[in-house]
């Protein structure tokens, strides 16, 4: 079965379901020319920079690689299936978060977005992300 992707940005904010993770998460980054394996096999993201490999590690793996663990975060997935060209999800999720003096790392993955926000505002954000999609599913078409 193929899920169908929302493009529009009302749709995508109205059908987002902001949903908190368990777990506590941490941006890392590192220099070596070759990331250890166990790293690659157990990050939730990697990606590539000219500056090096960032990682998000749970806090458990970054602790055992000797990273810095002094900005927990914590992750909520919007359930929403975003087509990649879809336009204004990023915006209105991260423009909220930052009316209400939250940061915010935005994550855009195959299936979902992912939102990752220091874990002390974790409720408050889900909060925020749910008054933003109740405000998207009242508004006309």
């Amino acid at each position: 079965m193929t899920q169908d992707l929302i493009r529009e940005r009302q749709a995508m904010l109205a059908g987002m379901t902001p949903t908190l993770k368990a777990g506590s998460y941490h941006f890392c980054t590192t220099d070596a020319a070759t990331v250890p394996a166990s790293l690659l096999s157990r990050s939730l993201a990697i990606f590539r920079e000219d500056k090096g490999t960032a990682l998000i590690l749970s806090s458990e793996d970054a602790q055992a690689h000797g990273f810095d663990l002094s900005m927990p975060m914590a992750r909520i997935v919007l359930e929403v299936y975003s087509a990649l060209d879809g336009v204004g999800l990023t915006a209105g999720v991260a423009g909220a978060l930052a009316d209400a003096g939250i940061p915010c790392n935005m994550v855009a993955a195959y299936h979902h977005d992912h939102v990752f926000v220091p874990e002390a505002m974790a409720q408050r954000a889900v909060e925020i992300l749910l008054a933003v999609q109740r405000d998207a599913t009242s508004l006309p078409d």
